[in-house]
């Protein structure tokens, strides 16, 4: 037989260089080379235990070796483990190529059953992960744990009660595990994130339970999610099944960490006190990375080693910038463009008054959404209740033109018309103490262009102010109603001065003895 334990002994026991051991061995360097090289690949390392015979050390390192006797085609168990982990692969699949290829070179195959019993074996033996049903990086599956944990009020020694988070990779058998004062959505949320952030990425699927905080509806034939989970999920690039109502088997993994997790972490700080809640996470932060360190029973490696060497690099990249946690609503449009937030109010577009639209809230922006599509967005507000939040182009024409209005408009605008329309704005402006009445009346001044052209409000203006030092936006409306009146009658005789110049031979009333009129 091979000497294959000597030679692992002589080289990490003793630390021979590679040509005295094969002096030691009588075997060639390049075949003691090849021994020491494949072992460090399998994670095989001194000291040795007393079972690790030579037969078992070369059925571990060429685990093909007794298929080869069997005169049937060799299969790849590598090849087959590093393909499983790819998305949709399964051993159906492969067990279909590998045919293929036994064909193709005139070798017998294997059946799928004894190809699949072969892998099976393998990867119990020698891979800390099974890749048959479970995929790297395609599920977390996330929990609360039944048992809690407890932190003490300093100043009343009242204990309060703290619940546990465990979300557990069922590929790797990697957790994350970390305690929080309440169970609600902001918390739950919070929880993901530190558990995406602990693993360096993201998963294909997240996998729940049915709890109230993440599922609101969850039947044979409707599916309906909380909707701030569901808009945290498609942040991370990422999709929620929750597991079947009362099926613990399709998140069985949680289920065996929580169990895992209630000895190695909670009931191992049974005995601490702590006062606050990050001293806890503290201590159960050193528990989580001893559990995740230590070794396997029946296996190589540990559960960390498993997730660095297998699963990580299946995990999608986090995003660039973190989720933020919003709260979504439902809000009916007033008549006045307005919907109220928390008793904030925030303008819409007016087309969609009376409508029912959904809001999302977080804490720098509100937004607006109808069917599905943004219509509006408003940093949020603060303070006192009741401020408004308007946008001039959600306002119908007519309310955006009386919104518009500011001194500096005003006076660009009495500008553009003359020197004594300046003058009268001018006035206003300084004569109400209150801006807004004096707004007001501007309001009503500009109002007359929708009537009167330009030359007429100059000239209106212009009387006004040689009549008196204190014009009046009523005066100077007067007076242009009497200035076009004055300008109508007068257009009026000129007209009918010509008519009696053209036609000089017509009879005039004064033939008649009558009088005009």
């Amino acid at each position: 037989m091979f000497p294959y334990r000597r030679i692992l002994e002589l080289q990490g026991e003793e630390e021979r260089s590679l040509r005295s051991i094969a002096a030691i061995t009588h075997h060639s360097r390049q075949k003691v080379t090849e021994v020491i090289r494949l072992a460090e690949k399998r994670g095989l390392k001194c000291p040795l235990d007393e079972d690790m015979t030579d037969p078992w050390i070369e059925d571990f390192l060429y685990p093909e070796k007794k298929l080869e006797d069997s005169g049937r085609h060799v299969i790849d168990f590598d090849y087959l483990y590093a393909e499983l982990a790819k998305p949709n692969v399964t051993l159906t699949l492969l067990h279909e190529e590998y045919k293929r290829e036994a064909q193709a070179q005139g070798r017998i195959p294997y059946a799928y059953r004894t190809f699949t019993e072969h892998y099976h074996r393998f990867a119990q033996k020698y891979k800390a992960t099974m890749r048959i049903r479970r995929k790297p990086g395609e599920a977390l599956e996330v929990d609360w744990a039944g048992s809690t944990l407890f932190i003490t009020d300093p100043d009343t020694g009242e204990k309060i009660k703290v619940y546990v988070f465990v979300a557990t990779l069922p590929c790797s058998q990697l957790s994350y595990v970390e305690g929080s004062l309440s169970m609600d959505l902001a918390a739950w949320i919070k929880l993901h994130q530190r558990a995406f952030a602990y693993m360096g990425g993201v998963t294909q699927i997240i996998v729940p339970d049915n709890l109230k905080t993440g599922v609101t509806k969850h039947t044979f034939k409707e599916l309906v999610l909380n909707q701030t989970y569901e808009d945290m999920a498609r942040h991370y690039q990422s999709v929620i099944i929750p597991a079947r109502v009362r099926a613990p088997k399709d998140k069985a993994s949680v289920e065996s960490s929580v169990n895992t997790v209630s000895t190695w972490i909670i009931a191992s700080l049974r005995n601490s006190q702590c006062f606050t809640l990050e001293e806890l996470n503290q201590e159960i932060h050193q528990k989580l990375e001893a559990f995740n360190h230590r070794p396997f029973t029946k296996k190589e490696g540990s559960r960390w080693s498993a997730f660095m060497e297998e699963e990580k690099f299946a995990l999608s990249p986090l995003p660039a910038k973190p989720y933020q946690m919003a709260e979504w609503r439902t809000a009916k449009v007033q008549p006045d463009y307005h919907i109220s937030v928390k008793s904030m109010f925030y303008s819409v577009p007016y087309d969609y008054i009376r409508k029912q639209v959904d809001v999302r809230v977080s804490d720098t922006a509100v937004e607006v959404y109808f069917h599905h599509m943004r219509i509006a967005s408003h940093p949020t507000l603060y303070g006192k209740y009741g401020q408004y939040s308007t946008l001039a182009d959600h306002m119908p024409a007519h309310h955006k033109q009386y919104a518009e209005q500011t001194p500096a408009e005003a006076l660009d605008w009495a500008t553009k018309i003359g020197e004594y329309t300046l003058r009268v704005v001018t006035y206003l402006l300084d004569s109400y103490t209150i801006e807004k009445q004096a707004m007001k009346s501007i309001f009503a001044l500009k109002k007359l262009e929708r009537t009167y052209s330009v030359q007429e409000i100059e000239r209106a203006c212009h009387m006004a102010c040689h009549v008196t030092n204190r014009p009046t936006v009523k005066s100077i409306q007067t007076l242009i109603k009497n200035n076009k009146r004055e300008t109508k009658q007068k257009t009026l005789t000129q007209k009918n001065q010509e008519v009696d110049a053209k036609h000089g031979f017509t009879r005039g009333a004064s033939y008649f003895g009558g009088k005009r009129k």
